[in-house]
């Protein structure tokens, strides 16, 4: 089963990135980073500076971006720093099985492609099973998917 996904002109979910909002990740970012420093120099009592905008990235930059990633691929937000055929990629991929299904639940979490694998092996699928995941890995491309995080640079430009 690789994972089938026909041009978006021949599949009958039309995906309209001009229907959905269009942002950038590291302005949201940015924004979120700046939410966590003002929360925490809150607590604190006093501004923690950089280094509460750095704590951010450390803890919750990679889930950030996977969860931008999982709404471009579900057409909800385009996201301009991710590929442009990637939006509505759930759209319009054909989902013939749970298996697919478990993949994305799996990936939407924030599991990694060897986490994956490991859960493939540990429960025992069959070797037809386990090479469909593959192909659904290999799909998603998430390896191709990391974005840098710029979040420091944009804030120090921004005064």
């Amino acid at each position: 089963m690789a994972l089938s996904v026909p041009d978006s002109s021949a599949c009958g979910a039309d995906v309209d990135e001009s229907s959905v909002p269009r942002r950038s990740i590291h302005e949201a970012a940015a924004a979120e980073a700046l939410r966590f420093k003002w929360l925490e120099s809150e607590k604190a009592g006093r501004d923690l500076g950089e280094g509460a905008i750095r704590t951010w990235v450390v803890l919750h930059w990679r889930n950030f971006v996977r969860d931008r990633w999982v709404e471009h691929l579900e057409a909800r937000v385009f996201w301009v720093e991710l590929d442009r055929g990637d939006f509505g990629l759930l759209l319009r991929a054909v989902r013939d099985s749970a298996l697919f299904d478990e993949v994305v639940q799996k990936l939407k979490r924030g599991d990694e492609n060897l986490e994956i694998l490991c859960w493939s092996h540990d429960a025992r699928l069959s070797t037809d099973e386990v090479w469909r995941v593959v192909r659904i890995l290999e799909a998603f491309d998430i390896n191709n998917h990391r974005i840098e995080c710029q979040v420091l640079n944009r804030l120090s430009q921004a005064g």
